[in-house]
This record gives C-alpha cells, structure tokens and sequence, in this order.
C-alpha cells in the first residue's frame, strides 16, 4: 500500500516535471504560486528516495514467490509473471538511475529524461494490473492478524524508520531551514558562488569568453515592431526591480536568491512584442539540451520575472549567468536560460 502511494506520487510529480519542461501548444502553466515547482520537484525526488527501503523491503518479503518453480504453470500464470517481471525490473530501474541522476553520475548510454518518462509507464502500467490481480488477496492479508516470528507492526516500523531517516537527510535540500541535516543531498542551499549552488559552470558550457566580451548585446527579433540591440550599461539604465525567487532544480535541490534586473515585459513592450506571442530564449552556450527555453505569455507578462543582472546584492557571477540570465517565477532551473545572448519571439 505505501508503495502504491509512492509509486503514484511519483508519477503524478513526474509528470509535472515533464510537461513542464516540454510543454504541449494546449498547456499552459501558471506563473504563480512562484514555488509550485520547488514543491512537487522536491516532492518527486525525495519521495522516490524514500522509496527506495520500501521497495528493498517488498521484495525481500515476496523474493521466494519470484524464483519459485516451474517458472510458468499455465499461460495466465506466464503471463501474471510477465507482468511481474516488468513491475520489478521498471522499479528497480526507476530508483537506480534516478539516485545516479541527482548524484550527476551517468555511467548508462540513453538519455535518462526519457528512459525515466517512458519506464514511468511501463512501471505504473504494470503496477495498476497487479494491484487488479492481487487486490482481493492483499485486502484479506492486511485485515488478518499478523502470527510471524517476525511480525509485520516491527517490520513496517523499521521500513518506515528507514525512509523516514532517508528524508530526514534529504528534504533540506528542498527546505532551506534544515540545509544543514541534508547530509544525502547532493546539492545544499546556500553553497556556490553568491550563496546559491551551481550545476553548470561557465567553463563547462564553453562561454567564458564570449560571457565576457565587452561588445555584448542582447537582442530582441522575431515577431516584434522595432528590433532591439541592447548593451549591458543600457539595460541597466532602464528601470531595476527586485524579487526573491528560487532555483528549483529538477535534481530536487532548490535555493532561493534575491535577483534584480529588467522586467522581461518591459523589454519586450520597448520592442512592441504583442502580447500573445511566445518568446525563445538563447543561450550563448552553443549546443546542449538546455541551451535555450520557451517563454509563454502567462510567465514573461509576469512582473516578477526579470532580465537579471545580479544576484543578492551583487553583480551577477559568471557561473549564474553574467551578464544576463532570465529568472522566472515556477519554472525548472533548466528553463532559467543563463548567458542570454537573443529573445526571439515567435
């Protein structure tokens, strides 16, 4: 029952993640409440790894079941086995390669994004037929008093012990206050250049030079009135605003920053975008999954996201975006296009 649960929380939160990234043309997500993201991202990851001792417990309770022979009776039971079979190897294969995705280890050659979106429904495909197959069975099993030497209240409790110590050492990477218990986070609040962490270093995406080039400009074309060419000093000539918002990174870690900089609409109003049209941010960073992202009208309308030019009171760190980076309220880190070098609207 508590896998079920888990199981389903992760999907749904999955999900969310998913279209979120790659929104279809009928979706549109809200831009408030700010942290929707941060919320059901760090639900997502640190539920799958509260998940982890639940599942290593359910399969050593049911592994005699697994290897039992004759491996197939009849062809129901060969295919009741089938199904089992990709229950087990599609969990496992969640688990595994989502702990190796938030450790930033990818010793596999797919893509993990989707290798894990696809298996998802495979796993919850499965899980649903299996459910229907054993609900009858399962019901009258959790009604009946328990008479094993070791009985099931102590083995749920050490279970539960177990996940409940796992997301004890996980969750401060989602809720800054508890920063310091989260000792299996790989990524905390507060450490990283400007007190917030970094994935992608300036180096790493090949920009150091041109993140640095005096002659900068970012660019303002596609479907506007007027095309703009503006330069770091004329953006910050134009008028500043302040948010708080947090980098909610799909690994599960998020911190929150104060950003100042230029209302995307703003910009974009200079430039007579009208207010229908979806705006394509670039990256100077050349190639990548990431190096650009879409803006819809509901989040760059949003007076709360902002052209950044620094970051908690500071000039803009080269590994944070310098001289530019979008910032926008409930929207995965991957999508906060650092080193802008072009708003394209289309």
């Amino acid at each position: 029952m508590a896998l079920g649960v888990s199981f389903g929380t992760a999907f749904i939160t999955g999900l969310i993640s998913h279209f979120m990234q790659h929104p279809p043309d009928w979706l549109h997500w809200p831009s408030r409440p700010v942290n929707l993201y941060r919320v059901t991202q760090g639900l997502h990851v640190i539920g799958g790894l509260a998940t982890v001792p639940l599942l290593l417990a359910k399969l050593w309770t049911v592994y005699p079941k697994l290897l039992q022979w004759p491996m197939f009776r009849s062809p129901a039971h060969a295919l009741e086995r089938a199904v089992m079979l990709l229950l087990v190897g599609g969990s496992l294969f969640q688990l595994v390669t989502g702990v190796l995705n938030i450790s930033y280890w990818y010793p596999f050659p797919f893509f993990f994004t989707v290798a894990h979106y696809w298996t998802a429904y495979v796993v919850v495909g499965a899980l649903i037929i299996h459910i229907a197959n054993e609900w009858t069975k399962a019901r009258r099993t959790v009604m009946r008093k328990p008479n094993d030497a070791l009985d099931r209240r102590s083995l749920l409790l050490s279970v539960f012990a177990a996940s409940g110590a796992v997301t004890l050492f996980t969750v401060g990477e989602t809720v800054s206050p508890l920063a310091r218990l989260a000792l299996l986070a790989p990524r905390r609040p507060g450490l990283g250049p400007q007190r917030l962490p970094v994935n992608r270093t300036a180096a790493s995406a090949g920009v150091t030079a041109t993140a640095r080039d005096p002659n900068w400009r970012l660019k303002v074309t596609g479907r506007v009135q007027r095309e703009l060419s503006l330069s770091l000093d004329q953006l910050r000539a134009m008028p500043q605003h302040t948010v708080r918002l947090p980098i909610a990174c799909v690994e599960g870690w998020s911190a929150s920053g104060t950003w100042t900089g230029v209302r995307l609409r703003d910009v974009l109003a200079l430039a007579g975008a009208p207010a229908d049209t979806r705006i394509r941010a670039e990256s100077l960073q050349i190639g990548g999954a990431y190096n650009s992202s879409e803006v819809d009208p509901r989040h760059w309308r949003d007076p709360d996201t902002l052209l950044a030019l620094s970051l908690n009171g500071e000039p803009l760190a080269l590994d944070h975006g310098y001289p530019c980076r979008l910032i926008a309220p409930n929207r995965p880190g991957v999508l906060q296009t650092k080193w802008l070098k072009t708003l394209a609207a289309q």
